[in-house]
């Protein structure tokens, strides 16, 4: 990615290809050269375990021929291209190829086992020995049918100057299945040798039965992904519109443009991003915000394509398709976290450059060391050198980081949380302290009715019944707070009504005058009034309610010429549920954590007290251009810093920050300067973010080390004779599945509290 801080005249396109063919972290990092070499290409980043290729490149280059020349490149780099155009190609292609190994996987070992079951029954006193001439039958189709793949690679990479895991395999089996077949042709007639058909057969088909398993387990590691794209519905309803179209009309959901109108079914998905603009609904979302229970949805509200409407049937108007979609933009947004590289895994790359010409001549000075130092027969040195050849096959290296961040950002993204780019996992795991915006964020951001206290003599419940009833027809915040905690109440009609724009609203409910609006504004309308006349059981409450930030309303009724409270009503925006649990969360992690805001400190220190912060853990009155000076004030104190936000005013900040996290909810600005998007505004998704982010982590240094570990300790062995070629190749293919494996187990990651 270009620094946005650098002029950089020339726009840059980006493309996808998918590659088939890399088994290891070599090919990874042979592909990567090819593309780079292209003219125009600025950054080339291939992925091992999704087996696709990114790459960006100057976009005043024809798309068309710059697509052609990077096919061309891959495919002369020996391996096959594909371009990414139609996901539904792309998915049978893949489940076509597994299958097709699966058969080569059956033949390999069927050809292998009867060359093994001799060896086996040595074990229990039994010493009868297949024929040469059988074990060459069975093992030549298995060294040049099932070995082909090898040999085709293991060539290409020669070619260029490099080497690979196919290499390995190829000069190994190779050199086992050539002394073989040496010491069978040079035996003295009647004499049956010792021949080693069986492992290189073993080798090979151990090796692709280890690649097969290893492919189903990376599939399962983009789940998560596929499950995203299967929300795509393939048909539309779209409505007739009086002129062109004078009937229901079902086409391609793909087909759809901004401005259609589109009748979305009881249990059918929504096929676009769009606005209702006739009917009601519960819409769940589950699959792309994580939130478990469907959401009521009328005339008004926006819906997300992909979306499961419930039991009823809505019109809706779509407002964006394709890339703008919702869908889509989180799709990319997954994609993008997979198809880049933390730093640890371009380390590794270069690791796995040097690594198999090492590799190479460590297994030459093996075969030199036991023939010509040990004095040891010659066959026995050649083993001991292909053991070292098959057990130094750098796959785990290539898979360890890939698998484990595909396995960690697609669980995240299952439960609500975007996670940008791997950078971010590893600035996760240094954060030490959090910090919140207030409105949107930890509140609701709209006000509630937080308390209303009637007159004496007065119900509460029918004072507050004539105060929705006299708000009806308002949209204004606080009638809609007012209406929201009449809930189902009937209401009586309200006729004459009147808006005093900044003062309040007055009409007749039930033949009674009425009017509610601010102290102010009473005063006006009575002047007899002021705040010492109102009922005496009022002042303990406007004083509380005034220094925790309300906003203050009074109800009045006209009664003989003169207007009389009948209650007073405060207003406030309420703490998001969960937002007490995610700060404790957080503080039981040993974080420190932090509220900055704009509201008044009397707002902001009272909603603290609610959510369990001391008032030194509040910034108040702090104007938006502030925030990210506050930010970097708190790293100077605490290190690394996370921040929480969700409005315009908060972009600054999260782009400060060591870690910006931004509410979904929120605004496009906000989620453009953050590293972790939350899909739906829950401040439990922030504890959650980090622990995935974190594991994620983890899981890569587990998978690292392991995979070292199996070389480091692997390679000596085997030089050593402690090894023989076929528990080398079954090292080997056990290696890359227990690195995958490893890594999948954080598809079983759930968050620590869900939202209820």
């Amino acid at each position: 990615m270009s620094d946005p801080t650098v002029a950089n005249p020339d726009p840059v396109a980006t493309g996808d290809l998918a590659i088939g063919g890399m088994t290891c972290a070599s090919c990874v990092a042979r592909v990567e050269r090819a593309l780079a070499r292209v003219p125009g290409v600025t950054q080339a980043q291939v992925n091992l375990a999704t087996g696709r290729a990114r790459v960006h490149w100057n976009a005043q280059l024809p798309a068309a021929e710059m697509r052609a020349r990077l096919l061309r490149a891959v495919r002369d780099a020996g391996y096959e291209p594909h371009p990414l155009d139609d996901g539904a190609d792309e998915e049978a292609r893949a489940e076509a190829e597994l299958r097709r190994e699966a058969w080569w996987v059956l033949l390999g070992l069927a050809l292998a086992a009867p060359l093994v079951l001799p060896m086996a029954g040595m074990l229990v006193g039994w010493h009868a020995m297949l024929a040469p001439w059988v074990q060459f039958g069975l093992a030549t189709p298995v060294q040049f049918g099932l070995g082909a793949r090898f040999y085709r690679a293991g060539w290409a990479a020669l070619r260029h100057g490099s080497g690979n895991m196919e290499l390995l395999v190829a000069l190994g089996t190779s050199a086992a299945w050539g002394l073989s077949t040496w010491l069978w042709w040079h035996a003295p007639p009647g004499e049956t040798p010792h021949l080693y058909y069986e492992a290189a057969a073993v080798v090979i088909a151990l090796v692709r039965l280890g690649k097969w398993l290893e492919a189903r387990a990376r599939r399962r590691t983009a789940a998560a992904i596929r499950a995203l794209q299967a929300l795509r519905p393939e048909v539309a309803h779209l409505l007739p519109d009086g002129v062109r179209r004078t009937e229901l009309q079902d086409i391609p959901a793909a087909e759809l443009l901004p401005g259609d109108r589109v009748l979305v079914r009881a249990g059918e998905r929504i096929p676009a991003d769009g606005v209702i603009e006739a009917g009601q609904t519960a819409v769940d979302e589950s699959l792309l915000t994580g939130e478990a229970l469907p959401r009521p949805r009328g005339v008004g509200d926006r819906v997300v394509g992909g979306s499961v409407n419930g039991d009823g049937a809505i019109e809706v108007r779509v407002t964006a398709v394709g890339a703008a979609s919702t869908l889509q933009r989180i799709i990319a947004l997954v994609q993008d976290a997979q198809a880049a590289k933390p730093a640890v895994q371009r380390r590794v790359d270069r690791v796995a450059a040097v690594f198999v010409p090492a590799v190479v001549l460590v297994a030459a000075v093996t075969l030199l060391g036991w023939w010509l130092g040990a004095g040891a027969p010659l066959e026995q040195a050649v083993l001991h050198a292909v053991a070292v050849l098959v057990i130094a096959c750098p796959c785990a290296l290539g898979l360890a980081t890939p698998t484990a961040i595909m396995a960690g950002t697609g669980a995240a993204a299952r439960h609500g949380i975007l996670i940008r780019d791997p950078q971010v996992l590893e600035r996760a795991l240094d954060v030490r302290a959090v910090v919140f915006d207030k409105t949107g964020t930890l509140t609701e951001g709209k006000p509630h009715l937080v308390q209303l206290e009637p007159a004496p003599g007065v119900d509460a419940a029918a004072a507050l019944r004539a105060a929705a009833a006299l708000q009806q027809g308002s949209s204004h915040p606080l009638a809609r707070a007012v209406r929201a905690a009449a809930g189902d109440a009937a209401l009586a009609p309200a006729v004459d009504v009147q808006t005093v724009p900044g003062r309040g609203v007055r009409g007749w409910v039930e033949g009674a005058p009425l009017a509610l609006g601010s102290l102010g504004w009473l005063a006006e309308l009575e002047p007899s009034w002021s705040e010492a006349a109102l009922p005496a059981a009022w002042q303990p409450v406007l004083q509380a309610q005034r220094q925790a930030g309300a906003t203050l309303a009074v109800l009045a009724w006209q009664h003989a010429g003169r207007w009389r409270p009948l209650a007073l009503l405060a207003f406030a925006d309420v703490p998001k549920a969960g937002a007490a649990e995610a700060l404790a969360q957080l503080k039981r992690r040993g974080l420190a954590v932090r509220m900055i805001t704009g509201d008044q400190r009397s707002a902001a220190e009272a909603l603290a007290a609610r959510l369990g912060l001391a008032a030194d853990e509040v910034q108040a009155e702090v104007l938006p251009a502030d925030k990210a000076a506050a930010v970097a004030a708190l790293r100077q104190r605490h290190g690394a810093v996370a921040m929480v936000g969700d409005g315009v005013n908060d972009a600054p900040a999260l782009a400060a920050a060591d870690l910006g996290i931004a509410m979904g909810e929120g605004t496009e600005a906000a989620m453009q300067a953050a590293g972790v998007t939350l899909l739906r505004g829950d401040p439990r998704l922030v504890p959650a973010a980090l622990e995935i982010a974190q594991r994620t982590v983890r899981k890569i240094r587990q998978n690292l080390f392991w995979a070292f570990v199996y070389n480091t300790a692997g390679v000596p062995l085997a030089a050593l004779g402690w090894l023989d070629p076929v528990l080398a190749g079954a090292a080997m293919a056990a290696s890359s599945v227990s690195v995958v494996s490893n890594a999948l187990l954080l598809a079983r990651w759930r968050p620590a509290a869900q939202p209820a």
